[in-house]
């Protein structure tokens, strides 16, 4: 059976240039997503399988997974994706925003990796990626929410780097310090490269999951050559 790749919070941008740089390698790719209609033209160009996966959801987890397994086999790489952030003045956050943060960028990490790492100690190997930001290690003004967010989901993939490593599975973590190139966001004229190309970070995940196992990667940081940090 060929491997398989599973990306979970799938839409444009970078989650797409993953689909596609893994499924170019030769890799079957299933993508999860809460609305998988637009996923339709990706899945086209790819020979993805999109199925429904709702994060916020324990049972919608569960059920994915039960189903892309089923579909493409014990995953020999999941990546995390999902986020959300309420922006705003902290008094002005409003407690079932920041509850919602969490449970989409923090919990439903969790969630996902509860469902892969079994399936993987059983198979002997594979990998679980995480996607940060700079709010992972920062956490800037009116940003609390995505800050909380993504520094937990940073201390789940530590923890599980740590203890899943000598079981042959490679936990990475990685830090997109910056704004991702898409459709909608181009750069200015006078600052070309301004910008993170999707395609770029994807084929950074793609030389993270070669790695060999003598020298694995906990964390990779990524960011514009003018990015400021």
């Amino acid at each position: 059976m060929s491997k398989s790749a599973i990306i979970i919070g799938a839409g444009a941008g970078l989650s797409a240039s993953l689909a596609r740089k893994f499924s170019d390698e030769g890799l079957d790719v299933v993508l999860g997503a809460r609305n998988t209609d637009k996923l339709s033209t990706l899945c086209d160009e790819t020979g993805a399988q999109a199925i429904p996966c709702d994060v916020e959801e324990r049972a919608s987890v569960e059920t994915f997974f039960d189903r892309a397994v089923a579909a493409s086999g014990t995953p020999d790489i999941v990546i995390y994706n999902p986020s959300f952030r309420a922006r705003g003045a902290f008094v002005d956050i409003d407690p079932d925003d920041m509850q919602k943060s969490l449970q989409i960028t923090a919990f439903g990490g969790y969630l996902a990796a509860r469902e892969a790492v079994p399936r993987m100690l059983q198979a002997g190997s594979g990998s679980l990626f995480f996607t940060g930001a700079s709010a992972s290690v920062k956490g800037y003004p009116q940003s609390a929410s995505f800050a909380m967010g993504k520094a937990a989901l940073r201390g789940l993939a530590q923890s599980l780097a740590r203890e899943l490593s000598p079981s042959n599975i490679h936990v990475a973590h990685f830090v997109i310090d910056g704004g991702i190139r898409s459709r909608t966001r181009t750069e200015p004229p006078d600052q070309p490269d301004s910008l993170l190309d999707p395609d770029a970070i994807a084929q950074t995940y793609w030389q993270t999951y070669q790695q060999p196992r003598s020298a694995w990667s906990l964390e990779v940081e990524l960011r514009p050559y003018c990015e400021r940090f």
